[in-house]
């Protein structure tokens, strides 16, 4: 059996044995979360959120790219949420590539040069500055001042806040 077909068979038995969400497209806490797509991250179960609370947008690296932003604007502009959490996280993966590297071997593999960003970062900390930066900075959000940013330490589930100003 597959991953897939595991995950369908998760499905049923979730459909039949929970009751219906309550919950409004609206997350209740007016909140964004943007983080890595790491599979170490639980991202309700560490923030003590539930279902219908928050979007969450994960991404490689949890970086803040043109369609994070597109995801952004809409869940503020038409979803009511006011606040952005940043997550980054320790021994990330995107600190381990560079641009030019995955770049020439996607290249080399397909024949073809990717026509989107890599985004890689050297350090988790300064990404989280940059984004914060990105997110504060970008015409299309109408709600910026409440943007703050993290890093979550993969061995022992912890937040450390990362100030913009270092």
């Amino acid at each position: 059996m597959s991953a897939i077909d595991d995950a369908i068979a998760a499905n049923e038995r979730f459909a039949t044995s929970t009751p219906p969400a309550q919950a409004t497209a609206k997350p209740s806490r007016g909140l964004v979360v943007v983080t890595c797509m790491d599979a170490r991250i639980d991202v309700l179960a560490a923030l003590g959120l539930s279902t219908g609370e928050a979007h969450v947008l994960r991404n490689a690296g949890g970086v803040i790219s043109d369609d994070v932003i597109r995801s952004l604007a809409i869940s503020q502009r038409k979803l009511g949420t006011r606040e952005v959490m940043l997550i980054h996280h320790s021994d990330c993966g995107m600190e381990k590539i560079s641009d030019e590297g995955f770049s020439t071997e996607l290249q080399e593999e397909t024949g073809l040069a990717p026509d989107f960003p890599i985004e890689s970062f050297a350090d988790a900390e300064s990404d989280v500055r940059a984004s914060i930066e990105r997110v504060r900075h970008s015409p299309f959000l109408p709600h910026r001042d409440e943007v703050r940013g993290f890093v979550y330490d993969v061995t022992d589930g912890r937040l450390r806040e990362i100030h913009p100003d270092g």
